[in-house]
C-alpha cells in the first residue's frame, strides 16, 4: 500500500473517531434510548453537540477532495514527495483541526483548515506533473 493510501486510511480513522464522539455528544444530551428512536422530539443541541455535528460535516466536505486525488494517483500510479507530503499535510491539519474544533478554541482553525486544503492541492499538482 502506497504511503498516500495509508494515509487515507487512518483520514477514514480519524473520521470515524470524530462520528464516534458526536454520537457520544448526542446521547449525552438526550440519552441512548432517544437516540435509538426516532430522533423526532430531542432537546436542542449542546454547545459541543452542535459544534461537533459542524467538525463532521467539514471533515466529510474535506475528505471529498482527499480521497478521490488519492485515488486517482493511486490508480495512476503516481507517488513521489509531492504525493506523499500533500496527503501527510492534509491528515496532520485534520487532527490539529479537529482538536481545535472540538475544544473550541479560536484564531487558529481555519489556518488548519488552509494547511488541509494546500495538502490536496499539492496531490493535485503532482497528478499533472505540475509537482514532484
Amino acid at each position: 500500500m502506497t504511503p498516500e493510501l495509508t494515509y487515507l486510511a487512518y483520514s477514514v480513522a480519524l473520521f470515524f473517531v470524530i462520528v464516534l464522539v458526536q454520537g457520544y455528544s448526542g446521547i449525552a444530551n438526550n440519552g441512548g434510548m432517544a437516540m435509538a428512536n426516532n430522533r423526532d422530539n430531542l432537546k436542542p443541541p449542546t454547545l459541543f453537540q452542535a459544534r461537533m455535528k459542524r467538525l463532521a460535516d467539514n471533515y466529510r466536505e474535506n475528505l471529498w477532495f482527499f480521497a478521490p486525488l488519492v485515488l486517482i494517483a493511486a490508480i495512476a500510479g503516481i507517488s513521489n514527495q509531492g504525493t506523499i507530503l500533500g496527503a501527510q499535510l492534509f491528515f496532520f491539519s485534520r487532527i490539529a483541526h479537529a482538536i481545535w474544533y472540538a475544544a473550541g478554541w479560536p484564531y487558529l482553525r481555519p489556518l488548519f483548515w488552509l494547511a488541509g486544503v494546500i495538502g490536496c492541492g499539492m496531490i493535485f499538482l503532482a497528478l499533472f506533473g505540475i509537482l514532484a
